[in-house]
Order: C-alpha cells, then structure tokens, then sequence
C-alpha cells in the first residue's frame, strides 16, 4: 500500500461518514479521523517494533516522550 492508496481509503470512509450522518451536523472529524487512524498505527508500529519504545519513536519519527503519552491516551500497553 502506498500513500495514494492510504489517502483514497480515509476519502471513502469520510464520504460514507458523511453519507451516513443523513443530513446531521459534522462534528469533531478531525479528532474522530485521528483517533481511528493514530491507535491502529500506534499498536502495530509497536508490534512491528517488540514493545521497545525507542525503536517505534525512531520509526515513527516522533520524540520517546511523545510515543509514551500517546501511548497512555489510548491504553496501549
């Protein structure tokens, strides 16, 4: 999968949201788009990475700090 092919499918869940909500009020999307894409990613980078925090910061491109507050946000152990 590439970057195209991520993007087209995050476009296809937005317009079924959107769909979906049937003439309700949007609210709060990109926090809702975040969450559902950041905790997946989060949980297999660092299955990718064996628990060791420093390696998935590194792949991640993110400060050690960061990864461990996100971590605890979503109760990734």
């Amino acid at each position: 999968m590439n970057r195209s092919d991520l993007a087209s499918s995050v476009k296809l869940s937005l317009d079924q949201y959107f769909k979906d909500l049937d003439g309700e009020t949007p609210h709060a999307v990109y926090d809702m788009v975040l969450s559902c894409i950041e905790k997946p990613l989060l949980e297999y980078v660092m299955q990718h990475a064996a628990g060791n925090q420093s390696k998935a910061a590194e792949i991640l491109d993110i400060n050690r700090n960061t990864l461990r507050k996100k971590l605890q946000q979503y109760n990734i152990q």
